[in-house]
């Protein structure tokens, strides 16, 4: 098969322009291996040196809120009264274990993103 890791970014680029080539390579040949072979160094070395920062906790419960259509209200059986849901989207109230995980069962946000600190944090 003669494929070698992906260490620079002129390594990058052939992957990129050789997997398009096999895009329509059929699974259980030869060039659909190649294909997955290099897709998964293609994914390693992205991993690597394009990583993907998590979102602020806050952004991404305003986005579930968004693609869900919900309002602050809503928030309330997981966060607590109005005042307080209001206080974690304004960013003058931290998330706490209970919100999070309630967060993360009932609206599907992932938990990373909820317990990282967030950007604007006032907390020390």
């Amino acid at each position: 098969m003669n494929i070698k890791p992906i260490k620079t970014r002129a390594d990058y680029r052939v992957a990129l322009k050789e997997i398009e080539s096999l895009m329509t390579a059929k699974t259980n040949t030869p060039q659909g291996e190649r294909l997955d072979v290099l897709v998964t160094l293609v994914e390693a070395y992205e991993r690597k040196h394009y990583p993907l920062d998590l979102p602020d906790p806050v952004e991404a419960i305003r986005f579930r809120m968004e693609q869900m259509d919900l309002n602050p209200k809503d928030l309330v059986p997981m966060i607590g009264q109005l005042n307080r849901v209001y206080e974690v989207l304004n960013h003058k109230r931290p998330l706490t274990l209970k919100m999070i995980w309630r967060l993360h069962n009932q609206l599907g946000i992932p938990a990373e993103s909820l317990i990282k600190q967030p950007e604007n944090s006032h907390a020390a």
